[in-house]
Protein backbone atom coordinates (compact mmCIF):
# COMPACT_ATOMS: atom_id res chain seq x y z
CA UNK A 1 0.00 0.00 0.00
CA UNK A 2 1.29 3.26 -0.96
CA UNK A 3 1.35 6.44 0.92
CA UNK A 4 -0.55 8.02 -2.28
CA UNK A 5 -3.29 5.83 -2.05
CA UNK A 6 -4.07 6.35 1.81
CA UNK A 7 -4.13 9.84 1.33
CA UNK A 8 -6.96 9.77 -0.92
CA UNK A 9 -9.00 7.85 0.97
CA UNK A 10 -11.58 9.21 3.86
CA UNK A 11 -10.94 9.07 7.77
CA UNK A 12 -13.62 6.11 8.02
CA UNK A 13 -11.95 4.06 5.06
CA UNK A 14 -8.73 4.03 7.06
CA UNK A 15 -10.32 3.22 10.06
CA UNK A 16 -11.59 0.40 8.37
CA UNK A 17 -8.94 -1.09 6.63
CA UNK A 18 -6.34 -0.37 9.40
CA UNK A 19 -9.51 -2.60 11.54
CA UNK A 20 -9.28 -5.56 8.40
CA UNK A 21 -5.18 -4.85 9.05
CA UNK A 22 -5.02 -5.79 12.53
CA UNK A 23 -7.30 -9.07 12.01
CA UNK A 24 -4.90 -10.12 9.14
CA UNK A 25 -1.86 -9.49 11.98
CA UNK A 26 -3.73 -11.58 14.28
CA UNK A 27 -3.89 -14.46 11.82
CA UNK A 28 -0.43 -14.18 10.71
CA UNK A 29 0.74 -13.96 14.37
CA UNK A 30 -1.20 -17.60 14.86
CA UNK A 31 -0.14 -18.86 11.97
CA UNK A 32 3.68 -18.04 12.66
CA UNK A 33 3.16 -19.83 16.25
CA UNK A 34 2.02 -23.01 14.95
CA UNK A 35 4.58 -22.77 12.43
CA UNK A 36 1.98 -22.83 8.91
CA UNK A 37 2.81 -19.32 7.89
CA UNK A 38 4.62 -19.63 4.23
CA UNK A 39 5.01 -15.88 3.28
CA UNK A 40 7.26 -14.52 6.41
CA UNK A 41 7.89 -11.07 4.76
CA UNK A 42 4.03 -10.33 5.02
CA UNK A 43 4.11 -10.09 8.74
CA UNK A 44 6.52 -6.93 8.36
CA UNK A 45 4.54 -5.76 5.20
CA UNK A 46 1.08 -5.61 6.95
CA UNK A 47 2.87 -4.36 10.16
CA UNK A 48 4.36 -1.12 8.09
CA UNK A 49 0.85 -0.56 6.25
CA UNK A 50 -0.47 -0.28 9.86
CA UNK A 51 1.72 2.24 10.96
CA UNK A 52 1.34 3.77 7.46
CA UNK A 53 -2.52 4.31 7.66
CA UNK A 54 -2.44 5.07 11.63
CA UNK A 55 0.27 7.72 10.49
CA UNK A 56 -1.21 9.41 7.85
CA UNK A 57 -4.49 9.26 9.74
CA UNK A 58 -3.17 11.36 12.55
CA UNK A 59 -1.79 13.91 9.87
CA UNK A 60 -5.87 13.83 8.64
CA UNK A 61 -7.15 14.47 12.25
CA UNK A 62 -4.60 17.36 13.40
CA UNK A 63 -5.07 19.56 9.71
CA UNK A 64 -9.21 19.18 9.85
CA UNK A 65 -8.66 20.34 13.80
CA UNK A 66 -6.50 23.49 13.01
Amino acid sequence: MKAQDVRQMTEDQIGDEVARLKKEQFNLRFQRATGQLSNTSRVRQVRRDIARLMTIGAQKRSTKKG
